[in-house]
Parts: structure tokens; C-alpha cells; sequence
């Protein structure tokens, strides 16, 4: 049974706390500014479905796959690694090397904070293309843009008018959700409904 939109599916393996809103949300537009479909984890939320098997499903229907591991490294004292994000890049990684057929078409991306700092944990990592950005939205948004570029083979419009037309949603987004709809904040709407909003204001920006 053919997958839908599989060519065009975008796994994002990230952090969803809220210090990494603004950069998953950065990128996230970036995606859907280049024509493709964004798919994370929090799109849906049932309650029966297990979490490491909707991860997997999504990880299955998506060609590409952005994985940022740069919430790896603990911050204080006693606190322990995050490891998620390394285990679901293990699992797309595998999906492309072992699965076969379409899915060897797999394109993946390894974002950083820092460059070579996944080295000390992820030697394994040591020699692929990894992309820092410094825990910075603009810069994810480049990083994003030229990695489709490049991948893709596909022309766009450079990342800093990508990232300009990132704040001019913002603002619409908070003119939508916090004026209109009476939200407390923008960041405190489900990131389902960004997306929605975020699709449809592009399609009608380009038309």
C-alpha cells in the first residue's frame, strides 16, 4: 500500500521543550516554505497509541528525517542525558540501511549546537556531515534551507528572506491566535494548530 506523501514527509526528531520552541517552530516553516510536509510527534495525541510505535510509523512514512541532538549534553549536576533523540536517529538511520526499497532513498539530517561536539558521546557519528546551529532560529533556518537545496536539487529563495518571512507569520500568528482567538500567548497553542495556520498562510503569501 502505497504511502502518502512519503517524498515530500519530514520527520523532525527534536526537543519540544519550551527553551527549543522557537527553533523547532523556525524549522517547521522552513519546510513548509519549501513545499514539504513537516511530521513530529506531537501532530496527534491518542491516548492508546503507543509512543515508540507512532514513532516509528512516522519515521516508515517519511523520506527525510532532521534529528537534533544537541539537548544530548546534561546542563546541571545529577542530570541525566537525553536520549531520545539519539534512539529515533538509530531507528531512521536503520529504516534506510537495512529496509530496503524506497526507504534507501532516505535523506537524513544531524543537527548540533556545536561543531564536533556529538563526537564525545556518538563517536560512531565521527566523519558524517553534521550542521551546528548554535541554538540559533536563524541560523537553523539557513541550515535547513541549504540542506534541501542541496539534497533536493531544488531552487528557493535564500535563508535570510526564508527567515524575514518567518516574522512576518510571527506577527500574523500572534494577531490570529492572541488578538482574534483570545490565547494567553502564542506559545501556548498546540503546535498542530501552528502548523495548520502556517500552511495556509503560505500557500496564500506565494499565491
Amino acid at each position: 500500500m502505497p504511502i502518502k506523501d512519503f517524498d515530500r514527509n519530514v520527520f523532525i526528531n527534536c526537543p519540544f521543550d519550551d527553551d527549543y520552541r522557537q527553533l523547532l517552530l523556525s524549522v517547521i516553516f522552513t519546510i513548509c516554505y519549501l513545499g514539504y510536509k513537516p511530521r513530529v510527534s506531537l501532530e496527534r495525541a491518542d491516548s492508546a497509541e503507543n509512543r515508540i510505535d507512532k514513532i516509528i510509523g512516522l519515521i516508515d512514512e517519511s523520506k527525510f528525517g532532521i534529528h537534533d541532538l544537541s539537548r544530548i549534553v546534561s546542563t546541571e549536576e545529577n542530570q541525566h542525558f537525553r536520549m531520545n533523540m539519539p534512539f529515533e536517529l538509530g531507528i531512521d538511520f536503520g529504516c534506510k540501511k537495512l529496509k530496503g526499497g524506497k526507504w534507501k532513498s532516505k535523506q537524513i539530517l544531524v543537527l548540533e549546537k556545536e561543531r564536533y561536539r556529538y563526537q564525545k558521546s556518538l563517536s560512531d557519528l565521527s566523519g558524517s556531515d553534521i550542521k551546528n546551529h548554535n541554538d540559533d532560529p536563524e541560523t537553523i533556518v539557513a541550515v535547513v534551507r541549504d540542506w534541501f537545496v542541496t539534497t533536493e536539487s531544488i531552487r528557493a529563495i535564500s535563508g535570510n528572506r526564508i527567515w524575514h518571512e518567518y516574522n512576518d507569520y510571527q506577527a500574523f500568528l500572534y494577531d490570529e491566535l492572541v488578538e482574534k482567538d483570545g490565547h494567553d500567548s502564542v506559545d501556548d497553542v498546540q503546535v498542530s494548530e501552528i502548523i495548520m495556520l502556517m500552511e495556509t498562510w503560505i500557500k496564500n503569501r506565494k499565491s
